[in-house]
């Protein structure tokens, strides 16, 4: 058995009160496709009859309730609507980026959450509805210790800001199957102006009080920023991105000629009256602030930094662990894990200490495509053929299994350069759009061949794709828990989904079982570099040597990855603390039940309720196993 550490989970439990729902006992959950929510106008009453209708259980009334709340919510949110797959009089809007609009979101999922309190009572319901109360506390508490820093993350950055998700949004999100659908595309070029400069205005703010990223951040969001207006209109012979894929889009509707070329020529008027004006304030801004940011990385510089450092960590990871509690179990499964490293190499005959196998590994031709369009074609086909292999296979450890499809895609051109490794979007609620695996190929040799299998079973099958679907094809659960995010969850169940196929006998090769290691490796040392950039103060450089010396990844690698840990604080460690828990609580299952123990039973307990916080999956666990036990 492989040795790892325990995580245990302090602060206030949340108390189980209810009976074992047969979902826990291993049965299979019934799920198909959920339908999008109504958002429409109810229809008005029929006239009332002389037959009495039975009184709503507390059950139905709380999950009516929950429904309201999730409709109320997303009415506030035009975008979501659009990812959700659903068109109304919002498609062609973006959503408001005012700071007061942020805080109204969070008192109302405050509010609702005493209106909860006060107006239904937890013990008189079912137990699905009553493990959704307990979400929507946590969930509600969460935000209110949130409120507290709405106005500390940074609005850009290289990997993600309003600059990046314009394009990327329409592109991927705003479907044209319509003239109606072309006009509301329009109508969203035009409102570029006012919402990135919305989100401008947010950054300034932020700058002025002393919240922003480093010197370094600036360069790569002006680039990114130049990007997407890069083309025509703008200038240039080839298509912009947001032309490029507008023309696509309308090139496929059964329109007359002229009216097709009337709404390019709308779309190249928004472009270059909207769009071109919103991104040059926003490069001048960031030209601005780039002059007088510091190179100071970690937000131990923010104002109370300390503070919103544990609160992100305790976000992140649903547990309630130190910085230097992660920082040491960061240390402690490095060395583990270059423990298991030194037994490839004697499999293979290396010749040579760790750190010479590592640099064999980081530049051997032999374990990267070439860095050509038939390299990256190669790449895409073998990962798509290793994730078609996984799904065949699925019915040995699972019982419930996602219905919507998943693509592998490369990520878009104009964000590639500054884009993360690899990533997944979830397929729209209503089938209309697959999930997708976003391979990251600017680079080929950030992407080697070693750790291919790893990564495509992570952001695929059984990872990412498996999780996030099944989750939102669930029944009887209500909205907000089919979208839940706990990131310790989610990442932690794609961590673990990496090493799944270990024990059903993939990774064959020793040098993918290497890269299976070394991508577990990868979110160990995100343990120490993490606590050390944020906490113990520790310069980019520093961190960036650490992962140098400690991984097989490239320069370019470890250099990429550090930058995201600096804008994205407390992110990276959640995906090791949750696949640790998630094998610490399947190790004592297998324990406590001897024979009566069923993988395929524990991997439904884990995905079928949805998302949910550690502690709450530790309870779900036990609760199994005593039914179990119980008989």
């Amino acid at each position: 058995m492989i040795m790892r550490h325990t995580i245990h989970i302090r602060g206030n439990s949340l108390k189980t009160k209810f009976a074992l729902s047969t979902a826990l006992l291993g049965l299979v959950v019934a799920c198909s496709p959920a339908e999008a929510p109504n958002t429409q106008t109810a229809a008005p009453a029929p006239a009332a009859s002389n037959t009495a209708q039975p009184a709503q259980t507390e059950t139905q009334r709380l999950n009516a309730f929950f429904q309201e709340q999730y409709d109320l919510t997303l009415s506030r949110s035009p975008m979501t609507k659009s990812f959700l797959g659903i068109k109304d009089e919002d498609y062609g809007k973006w959503n408001n980026p005012s700071l007061g609009h942020s805080i109204e979101n969070f008192n109302i999922q405050i509010a609702a959450y005493q209106k909860m309190l006060d107006e239904f009572d937890y013990d008189l319901l079912d137990a699905n509805t009553q493990l959704s109360w307990r979400l929507a506390e946590y969930n509600a508490k969460r935000a209110e210790r949130n409120l507290a820093y709405i106005d500390y993350n940074y609005p850009f950055h290289q990997m993600r800001g309003t600059h990046s998700q314009i394009p990327a949004f329409l592109i991927n999100q705003h479907r044209i199957t319509s003239q109606q659908d072309a006009k509301d595309y329009i109508s969203r070029l035009v409102g570029t102006r006012e919402y990135l400069g919305g989100n401008v205005q947010n950054a300034r703010r932020r700058y002025e009080n002393g919240i922003h990223p480093p010197a370094f951040v600036y360069g790569k969001v002006i680039d990114a920023a130049q990007n997407v207006i890069n083309g025509a209109p703008f200038g240039g012979e080839n298509d912009s991105p947001l032309l490029g894929d507008f023309k696509a889009k309308v090139a496929k509707l059964e329109l007359d000629d002229a009216i097709k070329i009337a709404l390019i020529a709308e779309a190249e008027a928004a472009l270059l009256t909207s769009v071109a004006p919103a991104y040059e304030a926003l490069i001048e801004e960031m030209q601005t602030q780039g002059q007088t940011a510091g190179d100071d990385d970690g937000v131990w510089k923010l104002p109370e930094g300390a503070a919103y450092y544990a609160n992100r960590l305790q976000h992140m990871t649903t547990t309630d662990m130190t910085p230097t509690q992660i920082h040491d179990l960061g240390l402690a499964e490095v060395a583990r894990l270059h423990d298991e490293m030194r037994e490839i190499m004697s499999q293979v005959n290396f010749e040579g200490d760790l750190p010479a196998f590592m640099q064999f590994m980081r530049t051997d031709p032999q374990f990267y495509y070439p860095d050509t369009d038939e390299g990256r074609s190669a790449y895409m086909a073998e990962a798509t053929r290793m994730i078609d292999v996984m799904r065949e296979r699925l019915d040995e450890i699972f019982i419930t299994k996602p219905k919507a499809e998943m693509i592998v895609k490369a990520v878009e051109p104009f964000r590639e350069a500054s884009a993360g490794k690899a990533f997944y979007q979830r397929p729209a609620l209503d089938g209309s759009r697959p999930g997708t695996y976003y391979a990251n190929l600017y680079k080929m040799e950030s992407m080697p061949s070693y750790q291919m299998e790893a990564l495509a079973y992570h952001e695929g099958i059984p990872g990412h794709h498996m999780q996030g679907s099944i989750s939102q094809e669930l029944q009887d659960i209500p909205m907000f828990r089919k979208f839940g995010r706990y990131t310790a969850y989610s990442e932690g169940w794609g961590l673990y989904s990496e090493f799944i196929p270990k024990e059903m006998g993939f990774y064959s090769d020793p040098y993918s079982d290497f890269g299976r290691l070394s991508m577990e490796l990868w979110r160990a040392g995100r343990l120490v570099v993490d606590t050390g950039l944020h906490d113990k103060r520790w310069t980019r450089q520093q961190a960036i040597d650490y992962l140098v010396e400690n991984t097989p990844n490239s320069v370019s690698d470890c250099t990429s990855a550090i930058e995201r840990y600096i804008v994205m604080p407390g992110q990276a460690t959640a995906y090791k603390i949750g696949m640790i828990k998630i094998l610490d609580l399947r190790e004592n299952a297998r324990t406590s039940l001897g024979d009566k123990f069923d993988i395929r039973e524990f991997h439904d307990v884990v995905l079928a309720n949805g998302a949910v916080p550690l502690s709450v999956l530790e309870e779900l666990v036990g609760e199994w196993v005593t039914a179990k036990q119980a008989g």
